[in-house]
């Protein structure tokens, strides 16, 4: 990020904030470079796990140039998509957290890397945030490519499974066969 997208950022993310300038202050001073802001005033955030959040941003930014702000916790096992106010109420689905009116959510400063949460998709400062209709198409293509993947593994180990059965059963067929002519190995035993 610039220098006049950073502060772009940072005036509409501290916005938000009862206080906008003690924001800042701790901002610049917090060692961690994180803040506490409120949700449900100029934005939501709906929280995906990251094995759904990753392809899900796959798909956003292969139907769209600029999603909205998106979020990854340390060791990105959650992903934050930022969306229009109201969202969470709304929201219908398993699986997906939301943090809307009366909740807050940590924040880092942008286009600072921190230890605990990171910007994937940091803030522009327009306010431009992800449609809740897309993220859902995307989430929902997402989760069709993993299902798609997982049949397809389970599709492989089906068709080895098969092939050992019939490998198994050849093997039956050609020791039945020699039984049946009799054949003897020079031992004596069937086989030969």
């Amino acid at each position: 990020m610039t220098g006049p997208e950073t502060k772009a950022a940072i005036e509409w993310l501290t916005s938000v904030a009862p206080d906008p300038g003690a924001c800042r202050w701790e901002w610049e001073r917090n060692p961690q470079g994180i803040a506490l802001l409120p949700a449900g005033r100029r934005w939501d955030v709906l929280i995906l796990p990251g094995e759904l959040g990753y392809p899900t941003l796959d798909v956003l930014t292969r139907l769209i140039d600029r999603p909205g702000p998106v979020l990854a916790d340390f060791g990105e096992s959650r992903m934050g998509f930022f969306v229009p106010p109201g969202t969470v109420s709304r929201w219908i689905g398993t699986g997906i957290r939301g943090c809307g009116q009366g909740t807050w959510i940590v924040v880092p400063y942008p286009g600072r890397a921190t230890g605990g949460v990171r910007w994937l998709i940091p803030p522009d400062g327009s306010g431009t945030l992800t449609d809740a209709a897309l993220l859902e198409l995307a989430m929902h293509e997402a989760a069709g490519a993993a299902a798609g993947d997982a049949r397809d593994a389970r599709g492989d180990r089906d068709a080895r499974d098969a092939r050992g059965d019939r490998d198994a059963r050849d093997a039956r067929g050609d020791r039945d066969a020699r039984d049946a002519r009799g054949d003897r190995d020079d031992r004596g035993r069937p086989g030969g």
